[in-house]
């Protein structure tokens, strides 16, 4: 008999127990909120009700918020909370400055990209695998022919997050101009993650109906430097007929909310180059359809 009642306060605590633990678990799940003006805030949801949503943050203490004005939820990893802050998704982790990376789209993510006003391009990923992309230089606005351009480009995860491998083409016309083809197919091998990664790629470039006599040779590198702020850095290398040419960009990449801003310094070098030239660069990306960055 004793056995028995033993047995039947063990059953009773575990059942009274389970609801505890699973509102414990509840109260320490940590969670991003966006309201409807945009803003948003990083804390543990700690109880709701059919019309509030409390959480707790690190700064502002307890927040009720109502939630007819929460436009939506992400719960988040513990392990991307650093220092108090959220180590979100890379929003661009599929290219530097403006080389590929082995790094692919995701099916439905898209962004548009923005050089110095005149770049454009808009790339789509059809596939986990494939995406397809466009654009344009409206030098036409300056009375000059306009170059237009294609991209291709696959992907595919040897290792995943650890060692990926692309190749794909970058294919234009400049508009008005005969025999005026150009562009470059590429193949490239990326080390690391997402956040922090190294590539080394080779390009075989063409031009009005000819091809480049020799390669064109990119090493490039991404590193995570705080929850919103990279070091980006893309070199370029080609030899012919005994003269060399480098091309060095040094700088950074900020998200801010949704948008990535690209900021450095271009110094190209060259055989009987006798001045040192550095050039800024500025550019702009902005995500489309299933962005990681959206919420």
């Amino acid at each position: 008999m004793k056995t028995k009642t033993i047995i039947l306060t063990s059953i009773l605590l575990v059942l009274f127990a389970i609801p505890s633990l699973a509102q414990n678990l509840k109260d320490s799940t940590i969670v991003q909120i966006e309201i409807m003006d945009g803003n948003e805030f990083l804390g543990q949801s700690v109880r709701e009700d059919s019309v509030t949503t409390v959480l707790k943050t690190e700064k502002l203490g307890e927040l009720s918020i109502k939630k007819s004005e929460i436009k939506s939820i992400k719960i988040i990893p513990v392990e991307k909370i650093k220092d108090g802050k959220l180590w979100f998704e890379n929003p661009q982790s599929t290219r530097y400055f403006w080389a590929p990376n082995g790094y692919g789209l995701k099916k439905g993510e898209g962004y548009y990209q923005n050089i110095w006003v005149l770049w454009n391009q808009f790339t789509y990923g059809v596939s986990d695998h494939f995406s397809i992309g466009g654009g344009m230089i409206p030098l036409f606005l300056f009375g000059v022919e306009t170059p237009v351009f294609g991209t291709l480009k696959f992907s595919i995860p040897v290792k995943e997050n650890k060692f990926n491998l692309a190749g794909g083409v970058i294919a234009g016309y400049i508009l008005g101009v005969d025999d005026a083809g150009f562009g470059i197919f590429y193949g490239t091998s990326t080390f690391g993650s997402p956040d922090k990664n190294v590539s080394i790629g080779i390009g075989e470039a063409f031009g009005g109906g000819e091809w480049a006599p020799t390669p064109l040779i990119n090493l490039s590198g991404m590193f995570r430097v705080s929850s919103k702020g990279y070091f980006l850095t893309e070199n370029y290398f080609l030899t012919y007929d005994g003269e060399f040419m480098l091309t060095i960009l040094v700088g950074g990449r900020s998200i801010i909310k949704k948008v990535s801003l690209d900021y450095g310094l271009f110094f190209p070098f060259a055989s009987g180059m006798d001045s040192f030239i550095a050039i800024p660069w500025l550019g702009l990306e902005i995500p489309l359809g299933k962005s990681k960055n959206n919420h």
